[in-house]
């Protein structure tokens, strides 16, 4: 014959097993978001709390959305701290370049008056923020910020200066020899 549970164990337990107290409108907001929302994340966690307030137990929810108690838990102090929009928002940490606080001092710099070489471009970089960096990690910097290598086309060692000069007028930027940034 079974046993029954004494007094202080089934309060224990019911302790343990919080039910997730939310509305109607938010069981349906949580319904509607768990397959339609464009970010992978915020669908798993609509459908971990879903299956929350229609009452089952962590160690059922767990396996169904491949997550750990642990995160169940988050996810719950998530929704209680700022309801389903908390859900909503993704908060990934990602590092930050030393460059990304002077984008716009050099997109200024580089447009106005544009490095001949890649090397120029990082003298310029170093002269204006102190922070040294390798010419690969300059260039793609510079193509982050807008700014492309410019294609110029070469004059001829023996040419007619006067059809050099038409040339020149045609372009509405003077010719060089190197490309420049």
């Amino acid at each position: 014959m079974m046993e029954r549970h004494s007094g202080q164990f089934h309060k224990r337990m019911t302790k343990r097993r919080l039910r997730l107290a939310c509305s109607e409108a938010d069981k349906q907001a949580l319904h509607d978001e768990r397959s339609h929302h464009p970010h992978p994340r915020v669908p798993q966690r609509m459908e971990a709390l879903w299956l929350k307030s229609q009452g089952l137990p962590h160690h059922q929810i767990a396996p169904l959305c491949a997550s750990s108690a642990h995160t169940l838990r988050s996810y719950r102090k998530l929704y209680h701290t700022g309801g389903v929009e908390a859900l909503q928002h993704l908060n990934f940490h990602g590092p930050q370049s030393l460059l990304s606080a002077h984008q716009d001092t050099m997109a200024a710099q580089g447009r106005a008056h544009p490095p001949q070489t890649i090397n120029e471009a990082v003298a310029m970089l170093a002269a204006l923020t102190g922070i040294k960096r390798r010419p690969t990690h300059v260039r793609l910097f510079l193509k982050h910020l807008g700014l492309q290598r410019r294609k110029v086309g070469v004059l001829p060692a023996k040419g007619d200066p006067e059809v050099q000069e038409e040339d020149q007028k045609k372009a509405g930027a003077p010719l060089s020899r190197s490309a420049s940034w």
